[in-house]
């Protein structure tokens, strides 16, 4: 890979990871100073601000990643140091992907509505459902952790035994079986994606019969109802367009070492992969009323700020 692509590679991380900080960093300092003020924090939000650090550390480990990938390309696939990193981002990885998982599931027993009796089963106990969805994601993404030391223990027998010279038909197959193993580890994250694909097509569902009724009863299609159902359909819609964007990038990322150019592909999947930290925060920002809020008044009062004669007050 030439050197400019290199440049080029890293500029694009360090440009996606401060526009991820800045707004992850906006929501879990909007919802902390919140907190701070009346000590208490809604459920909703607290998936938020753990969503927004879990992200803010998951950009970290990739910008770090992106950096001894440029710089030191020989250390990238060995040593403890990779290890850790490896170790950091499955766990942060996953646990980000089960709380937007989780907070789908919020917004549609929230604002969905059906008769089914599962449905209200769920939907009068949503706050002990999704705490339990809550441990169950910290459950799970220690498991797909703790499932990378059985890698690491085939990768330093692999190492040895090609350290040794003795290259023979079983070292390459148990190198193609190692291989495989790291990359179904995609399988962890399709079972968040499920979940949260049924709790659109459910708010998709309760929209739309929503909608009806109010036609037929000659209704407003504007009302809060109605804007509540469009609101978090608009939000996970986007979560999914994102996720569906971020499995791909990390399928191309963990699946390099099949495809040719493994230090390209990688490269572009890593990039590919932090479009979902940096933009889902955005449409967070968007989608909540609070954080929309406090956002645009911080814009208006930047805008005032450099508005010509402004003397560091509002105008009246």
């Amino acid at each position: 890979m030439s050197g400019l692509s290199k440049w080029v590679f890293l500029v694009l991380s360090v440009t996606q990871f401060i526009l991820g900080m800045l707004g992850n960093g906006f929501i879990g300092l909007v919802n902390g100073s919140s907190w701070l003020k009346s000590r208490r924090m809604s459920l909703s939000d607290f998936i938020i601000t753990s969503l927004a650090l879990s992200r803010i550390i998951l950009l970290w480990i990739l910008l770090v990643d992106g950096i001894i990938m440029v710089f030191f390309p020989k250390a990238h696939d060995v040593g403890v140091t990779m290890q850790l990193i490896d170790i950091c981002w499955t766990f942060t990885n996953h646990l980000s992907i089960w709380l937007a998982t989780c907070l789908g599931v919020l917004f549609c027993l929230k604002i969905a509505s059906f008769s089914h009796p599962t449905f209200l089963w769920l939907k009068w106990r949503v706050s002990r459902v999704v705490t339990w969805m809550l441990l169950g994601a910290l459950l799970l993404s220690c498991g797909s952790t703790m499932s990378l030391f059985h890698e690491f223990e085939m990768y330093y027998v692999l190492r040895g035994i090609n350290a040794s010279g003795n290259v023979t038909d079983y070292f390459r197959k148990q190198k193609t079986n190692y291989e495989r193993i790291h990359v179904l580890g995609i399988l962890w994250h399709v079972l968040p994606l499920v979940v949260s694909l049924a709790s659109y097509i459910l708010l998709i569902l309760s929209l739309g019969r929503h909608t009806q009724q109010m036609q037929q009863n000659g209704g407003s299609s504007s009302d809060p109802s109605t804007e509540a159902h469009k609101r978090a359909i608009k939000i996970i819609l986007s979560f999914l367009f994102l996720f569906l964007f971020y499995f791909l990038a990390f399928s191309i990322t963990v699946s390099s070492y099949f495809l040719p150019g493994a230090m390209t592909t990688k490269m572009f999947g890593e990039l590919m992969t932090m479009v979902y930290p940096t933009g889902h925060s955005f449409v967070l920002i968007l989608g909540n009323n609070k954080l929309r809020q406090t956002f645009v008044e911080m814009l208006w009062c930047e805008s005032a700020h450099l508005k010509p004669g402004s003397k560091g007050s509002f105008s009246p």
